[in-house]
């Protein structure tokens, strides 16, 4: 199964332009908050209406203004996991599930669609329970159970794990992935988390100023970015402006360094980033003195801060991650970068 969004909405100032296909897995959304993610999810779910564009599903066409197509929610066989899970307060969890299955006429078919679902996503004895007493965790997996129990042709997740503590927020994640293996249609995944894409999304659109792009292969985009946005929300501690000097050299006037990347240079390159965990004290390529300025522990970690010997005045230092164990006595007078690591962007800073 497949999805195509092509879509444009105004509110305001704000211009939300959604241009990407998805097939079956997960695909995330990643930007900053206030970029359009959750606009794009209601969009597709017919609970908002672009001013101009196309959205299909499977060959199905949910939306199209030129021809005037605008199918009711109720009508796109698409299932919504709300930010907050918009479980009914007043009815139980058994009746709560009953929601998702309003279209199932037959009894029989929707007691055993209940069990099903009770069964899979550990909710028996909790059936008579009310939201109200429910853990976070519990709450969760009935909201995703009502979604899922009316075998929706497309999966909406909204930030599901954004009101939950770090360690349930990762135990639900491993949770729902093997959830939403065994679905086997598309799913979008909403997130500000790099983390979270990371582990959840088998590719990734990165959303910036109201612009989502066509969605990347999830380990190909941490591995080259290629612009300053994404660089930045896949978690990139060390962004400069730079300048195309060869087919795989970058000059970066304010670190004052000249820098070999594996990757070709575009012609309009603008950036150069490097990760904070791949600098190295026995690196040889890209190896240039450095004068460490400041640090900040961590539980694990320490987050070293640098300038290079010829860095420009008033810059920001670099920042250089290193585990606690592996941090030296005597810190080291030179730091490398391993060509690969040398991130060619394009974008604004």
């Amino acid at each position: 199964m497949s999805l195509s969004v092509d879509i444009e909405k105004r509110l305001g100032d704000f211009r939300l332009r959604a241009c990407f296909e998805c097939e079956s897995g997960v695909t995330g959304l990643l930007g900053p908050s206030g970029c359009g993610k959750s606009m794009t999810l209601k969009c597709i779910a017919g609970i908002e209406r672009p001013d101009r564009g196309r959205i299909e599903l499977d060959g199905r066409v949910l939306f199209d203004a030129e021809r005037r197509i605008d199918l009711k929610p109720q009508e796109r066989r698409v299932g919504y996991l709300f930010q907050n899970y918009a479980l009914f307060p007043n009815m139980t969890v058994r009746q709560n599930l009953a929601c998702g299955l309003h279209r199932e006429r037959d009894g029989a078919r929707r007691e055993a669609a209940l069990d099903e679902a009770l069964a899979m996503f550990q909710l028996r004895g909790l059936e008579r329970h009310r939201p109200c007493q429910l853990s976070g965790g519990q709450q969760q997996r009935v909201a995703l159970a009502r979604v899922l129990v009316n075998r929706p042709e497309l999966l909406l997740l909204d930030e599901p794990f954004s009101a939950l503590d770090a360690h349930l927020r990762l135990k639900l994640q491993i949770s729902m992935l093997g959830v939403l293996r065994n679905y086997a249609r598309p799913a979008l995944l909403v997130t500000h988390d790099r983390n979270e894409a990371y582990r959840m999304c088998d590719a990734i659109a990165v959303m910036s100023d109201g612009v989502a792009n066509q969605p990347v292969d999830t380990k190909a985009l941490f591995a080259n970015p290629g612009t300053v946005a994404a660089a930045a929300l896949t978690g990139c501690k060390n962004i400069t402006p730079a300048k195309r000097v060869g087919e795989n050299r970058l000059y970066a006037p304010e670190w004052g360094v000249t820098l070999q990347t594996s990757l070709p240079v575009p012609d309009d390159v603008t950036h150069v980033g490097i990760r904070a965990h791949y600098f190295g004290q026995k690196v040889e390529p890209n190896r240039f003195p450095v004068e460490f300025v400041g640090g900040m522990e961590e539980p694990f970690e320490w987050v070293l801060e640098f300038r290079y010997a010829g860095q420009q005045p008033g810059s920001p230092p670099l920042w250089w991650r290193i585990p606690k164990e592996k941090r030296p006595q005597q810190l080291p007078d030179a730091l490398g970068i391993a060509p690969v690591n040398v991130l060619p962007l394009r974008g604004k800073g």
